[in-house]
């Protein structure tokens, strides 16, 4: 286990974390380590551990602390000793383990062993022109970064849409910066580009990166980094991996979540015919060492390790079967990631199709909430699960609750469906599923042959008529298959409170501010390449709210330009299929061109939403959306 901390749900991010993970500090803290030799190590903040974790390079004669009840503390295999006695130490340099280190810097000049140099983080700084907010060094915006899984090769291409969302905060200019890394590890690119002043849609291609810079193949990861950002410091983007040599794979998946994590949870073991690769992407300058990755049944706690070093930044596509044989669908995974790697993504390959998806955090800082089993009346049905019953005539919608809390042992459930009117046709209760279940519902299983021709959604929610126990963090995979011609797409997601004007802790929850949210801001890139784009939205509601939404479709050009806007209403508890196309004129979508995309807004509900594209090979994707 890597002994770093990067994020939880009460403080959030760890900024320290993002300054010492950096790929540009990565590689100045290898050059510092290797040109300070031995050092007296003084550890003001705590920071020892990631910092030797993420550079261990670095030669400790001795850790130094000033908090007096920290001394003859182990941190990272030293004996923390009194800061008195730096003078004492036989080094030629002091490390500061602190940034903007000014004031402590003087502090320390008294203390420094005879002819001793000092000093600190400041030198592995980013440049000043790669930060948002120059005035203080551990400022979240200056650490406004994602990893993207990216591809480009004879079969396959690689496309991450976004938008220059942070204008909407204030932000004047917004810059990306590009570290391209390959299978191994090594960097075949670093380029910058600037986003529209304006809301702009942003595209990254893999194949136009690859005629750009003259690339053979590849297959590794995009570090970005966005500069200039105001409001938050999350780097949200969507990913198409789309055919190149006429094949009829099609697919698309979320952003990669900026922090590592312990475990990650929701990787499906495959069918028969089926190989599930897990995409292995070290997100730091260190190795990861052979056995501190490995995959376990769910479940099991079993885990069969991957004994294989994986280089820093590299890329390792694990095939589940190399490790589990023998499991098959619906058994499911637990990605035990020692908090090497940014959420990963897995691929499915089946009868020449490939499609892409990703993982979840397991989180280890939840306990069985008693609470939630009385919430108060004005919660409702409590915490909802939507997800879409794509049109019965074309499409098989399948769920599969995934456990997401490593203290889960069993699941309380039950489905209900409902029609886009928002009629609640069909109830399923699943009873108490245990943490090792292999319970997929099909929904052919639950609905007559007629009903939801044209699509509607169905819902997860917690049922304890047989006892149980529920965390709040409800999560599941759902698979959609094409019944003529096999294609598939899938996803996953987890459970809010929607649309209650009471709040319980941090539910209904709110894209950046307190509780309740109750409004929508979703995106939908628009189609490229003869692919269109379409998603479906939902309006969940825990208990009675607005009858109908009042959602406005706002259709921007990539400089920014709101160019069309159309109205539609959705049912409470409803769902609706859109299609750009069925709401704006031709001209504008033209207008609007492949790097435009539609702005899904509601100032009167919470809505949820899957988007995707379609092509005329009948080929399709489906995941979540992204709000801002």
């Amino acid at each position: 286990m890597l002994n770093i901390e990067t994020f939880d749900n009460v403080r959030g991010g760890n900024v320290v974390y993002k300054a010492l993970s950096h790929p540009l500090a990565a590689r100045a803290l290898t050059r510092l380590a290797e040109t300070v030799g031995p050092v007296a190590l003084f550890d003001p903040d705590g920071i020892a551990g990631p910092l030797l974790a993420l550079c261990p390079a670095f030669e400790v004669e001795g850790l130094y602390v000033q908090d007096t009840q920290a001394i003859g503390q182990i941190r990272t295999g030293h004996v923390a000793r009194a800061l008195l006695d730096l003078p004492q130490a036989r080094v030629r340099k002091v490390l500061l383990a602190a940034f903007d280190a000014g004031r402590r810097a003087q502090h320390l000049q008294t203390l420094l062993p005879p002819g001793a140099e000092l000093v600190t983080l400041d030198a592995v700084k980013l440049p000043e022109d790669w930060l948002s907010v120059s005035r203080r060094y551990l400022e979240p915006r200056n650490f406004a970064t994602n990893f993207v899984f990216f591809r480009d090769d004879e079969r396959f291409a690689t496309r991450l849409t976004t938008a220059n969302y942070w204008a909407g905060y204030g932000a004047k200019e917004v810059l990306f910066q590009h570290i391209l890394f390959d299978q191994g590890g090594q960097v075949l690119a670093e380029w910058a580009q600037k986003s529209p002043t304006g809301p702009g849609g942003y595209v990254v291609d893999s194949r136009e990166v690859r005629a750009r810079f003259g690339l053979k193949p590849f297959t590794g990861q995009l570090f970005i980094h966005a500069i200039g950002v105001a409001g938050h410091d999350v780097v949200k983007y969507a990913l198409d991996t789309y055919a190149t040599d006429n094949g009829a794979s099609l697919s698309c998946t979320h952003d990669a979540n900026a922090w590592p994590a312990a475990r990650f949870a929701g990787l499906p073991a495959p069918r028969a015919d089926e190989r599930v690769i897990l995409w292995v992407q070290n997100s730091h300058g260190v190795p990861i060492p052979a056995g501190d990755l490995a995959l376990d049944r769910m479940g099991a706690d079993a885990p069969v390790a991957l004994e294989e070093e994986i280089p820093p930044f590299a890329t390792r596509a694990l095939d589940v079967a190399e490790l589990f044989p023998d499991l098959r669908w619906p058994a499911q995974l637990e990605v035990r990631a020692g908090r090497h790697v940014v959420r990963p993504r897995y691929e499915v390959v089946r009868e020449g199709r490939t499609r892409i998806a990703h993982v979840n955090v397991e989180r280890a800082d939840l306990r069985p909430d008693p609470e939630i089993k009385a919430l108060h009346p004005s919660m409702g049905r409590g915490y909802l699960l939507p997800f879409p019953v794509l049109p019965r005539g074309r499409f098989r919608t399948f769920a599969l609750p995934t456990p997401m809390v490593e203290a889960e042992r069993d699941m309380p459930l039950r489905l209900d469906v409902f029609t886009p009117q928002g009629e609640k046709i069909a109830e399923k209760f699943l009873g108490r599923l245990p943490r090792n279940h292999e319970c997929a519902v099909d929904l052919d299983d639950l609905l007559p042959d007629g009903a939801l021709l044209e699509g509607g959604h169905a819902e997860l929610v917690y049922d304890f008529r047989d006892g149980g126990e529920a965390d709040g963090w409800l999560h599941a995979l759902f698979r959609f298959e094409d019944r003529a011609n096999g294609h598939a797409a899938e996803s996953s997601f987890g459970a809010h409170i929607f649309n209650t004007l009471m709040v319980y802790k941090n539910e209904p929850q709110s894209y950046t501010g307190k509780p309740p949210g109750l409004s929508t801001r979703l995106f939908l890139k628009l189609g490229f390449g003869g692919r269109e784009s379409f998603c479906v939205l939902i309006y969940p509601a825990s208990a009675p709210w607005e009858e109908h939404s009042s959602t406005d479709l706002e259709l921007y050009d990539a400089n920014g330009v709101l160019l069309e806007t159309s109205r539609i209403r959705i049912a409470c508890s409803g769902s609706k299929l859109m299609r750009p196309d069925q709401h704006f004129a031709p001209a504008a979508l033209r207008a609007a061109g492949e790097a435009g995309y539609v702005l899904i807004r509601d100032v009167t509900c919470r809505l949820f939403g899957f988007h995707g594209l379609e092509d005329e090979a009948g080929g399709f994707s489906l995941d979540h959306m992204f709000g801002f």
